[in-house]
């Protein structure tokens, strides 16, 4: 869109996401940002009004919502970046992860319908999806996933939680949760990757504010094509050569893996860790960047025909 001010309008702008997207977009000089009156929120009819005023909405709302949002668009140029989990296995949707390979940027920089990935399956699918594509393991692999967020994941019912002066001493410790193996996540984490069967997952919530850590352990006598732990690095550091938000490091690079280290900043790190036998790898990220907030800007500068990492912070 050359040097024209984008019109941006941010649907559900008080939530975790919202607020961090609206901060974000507040600091550039080349959008302009469609305000709703604060009583007029939930109108119906000024929602629609915005929406179809705006070049790009953004929607950070409960799932029935997105919905009911993306049935009021009238105006067919509209571009829709939506961070629920409504869409995101959608076919017509591109899904927001364009590192996957080329045809997700391709369809992320083409479409009006962009989803934008949950943040346990942004690390799950970075690890998951290239070995089921490349046929590194079968889809029907025995997925086991362990994954911990810090506290800023559950939402600002879930953040006043955690901090209380007087909270519940439980939440000194981590807490893992989704014990029915049915966390909304999952529909995603299985069918990304074009699973044919759904992995187990392990979930927990901890006492800190900004990172994640999603491990997948896998024993290399039950892969398709069986890799020593250097051959497994070569192959992730060979799938995501050139990518500007994914680091993938060297064997030994880590002896511990702090769930912590990535917050506040937009960039993704893979490791491969273990033996020849079992092998680990894990991406490490703060789950409101490259797991929400950031992956909107990436997906956002790429609609746009902008450098993908505009007003992105990226580690070394």
């Amino acid at each position: 869109m050359g040097d024209i001010m984008t019109k941006v309008f941010i649907d559900g702008s008080q939530g975790t996401t919202g607020l961090k997207i609206r901060s974000r977009l507040n600091a550039r000089d080349d959008i302009e940002l469609l305000k709703i009156d604060e009583d007029m929120r939930k109108d119906i009819d000024e929602r629609e009004r915005m929406i179809n005023s705006s070049d790009v909405t953004i929607l950070c709302l409960p799932d029935e919502a997105s919905r009911e949002a993306v049935s009021l668009i009238r105006n067919k140029n509209v571009k829709i970046i939506d961070t629920s989990t409504a869409h995101r296995t959608e076919p017509d949707w591109a899904y927001g992860f364009p590192e996957l390979d080329t045809s997700f940027r391709d369809k992320i920089k083409n479409s009006n319908r962009i989803a934008i990935p949950g943040c346990y399956a942004s690390g799950f699918s970075a690890i998951v999806y290239p070995l089921v594509s490349r046929g590194i393991i079968a889809p029907d692999y025995p997925i086991t996933c362990y994954a911990i967020s810090g506290y800023t994941g559950a939402g600002k019912n879930g953040i006043a939680q955690y901090e209380f002066v007087d909270r519940n001493r439980e939440l000194d410790a981590p807490r893992q949760y989704g014990l029915t193996q049915e966390h909304k996540h999952l529909k995603e984490m299985t069918a990304i990757p074009k699973l044919s069967r759904a992995p187990f997952f392990a979930p927990h919530i901890c006492d800190y504010r900004y990172g994640m850590v999603v491990s997948i352990p896998i024993f290399a006598d039950m892969m398709e094509k069986k890799m020593t732990l250097e051959e497994l690095q070569h192959f992730f550091a060979n799938h995501y050569e050139g990518e500007k938000l994914i680091k993938v490091r060297d064997v030994g690079y880590s002896n511990m893996i702090g769930a912590n280290n990535f917050a506040k900043r937009d960039d993704m790190e893979i490791e491969v860790n273990g033996n020849d036998e079992r092998l680990l790898i894990t991406t490490r990220f703060d789950n409101l960047g490259k797991g929400a907030s950031g992956a909107a800007m990436q997906c956002l500068n790429l609609a746009l025909g902008l450098d993908e990492t505009k007003g992105l912070k990226v580690g070394k």
